[in-house]
């Protein structure tokens, strides 16, 4: 009897005790994430120079501080051009390219789409620094100022907005119902028309969020630009690695508590209208 009563309570509990590992695990994994951008947040308010714990006390003086830094002003301005920029050319290069890849019934799409998405997988640092060394290069050869330049930085950040347009559209197309577009054509539409009422409506949000993690990713690059930038021509997150070199106060965590603050209200503006969960 005792073994017949205890047999059901057996599995139960096992499930039980799983379904709160699986818990456990999801709390963690979000702890992990999360804590360091909690603890940006809370070291900004510290009332100390040198970061201590527990806080003397909470201030928003290094708030204050960021915005009287006239170099965190000009990297900003800066980092908003070129991440605009190479936003505005790289999505619709992108976006062409994905066409074209599931589209377009071409030899080699499989290299193709590898070289595309390469600048994903090669590290920011060394594709930094080879980018350093062609810029050279083409000075010499061109007899013109690149390397430092507006356009030689929206240059470089296109090669990081490319492979995300490419990835994200590509994924977008991949779940696409393409009996409206053949809908149309039967009708007697003409392809730019069908393209343009049926294919880029229903690829909207692959477009919309290739656009924002373009941006951000272009906004928030150091790597990349890091040899790239120039006297009077410095980014945001150049400018707070500069600052780092000579003061080391919540001033910086300041910064960066906005620049979050910033990519979480067009994540969230993005996704009232577009949902992200769709396509990343």
């Amino acid at each position: 009897m005792s073994a017949a009563t205890l047999s059901p309570a057996g599995p139960g509990l096992s499930a039980r005790l799983g379904r709160l590992a699986v818990l456990a695990a999801v709390v963690l994994a979000y702890a992990i994430v999360f804590a360091p951008i909690v603890m940006v947040v809370v070291t900004s308010f510290f009332d100390q120079e040198i970061v201590t714990f527990p806080p003397e006390g909470l201030t928003w003086r290094w708030y204050l501080n960021a915005w009287a830094q006239r170099d965190f002003a000009r990297g900003f301005l800066t980092s908003l051009q070129i991440a605009l920029a190479a936003t505005a050319i790289g999505v619709p290069l992108g976006t062409a390219a994905a066409l074209a890849l599931v589209r377009a019934n071409i030899p080699g799409r499989g290299l193709i789409s590898t070289f595309l998405l390469a600048p994903l997988a090669v590290p920011a640092i060394v594709a930094g620094s080879a980018l350093y060394m062609f810029y050279l290069r083409a000075e010499n050869w061109l007899d013109m100022d690149i390397k430092a330049t507006l356009g030689g930085l929206v240059a470089a950040n296109v090669l990081i907005t490319i492979p995300w347009t490419v990835r994200l559209v590509t994924a977008s197309l991949a779940g696409l119902d393409r009996a409206a577009e053949e809908a149309a054509a039967n009708l007697g539409a003409r392809p730019f028309t069908v393209f343009r009422r049926i294919t880029l409506p229903m690829l909207r949000p692959g477009i919309v969020a290739a656009a924002l993690f373009s941006f951000v990713a272009s906004f928030e690059n150091l790597e990349l630009n890091l040899l790239l930038v120039g006297p009077g021509r410095t980014t945001l997150p150049v400018a707070m690695l500069s600052y780092l070199e000579f003061r080391m106060d919540p001033t910086l965590a300041a910064v960066a508590t906005a620049q979050i603050l910033m990519v979480t209200i067009l994540m969230l503006v993005t996704d009232r209208f577009v949902k992200l969960s769709r396509i990343v």
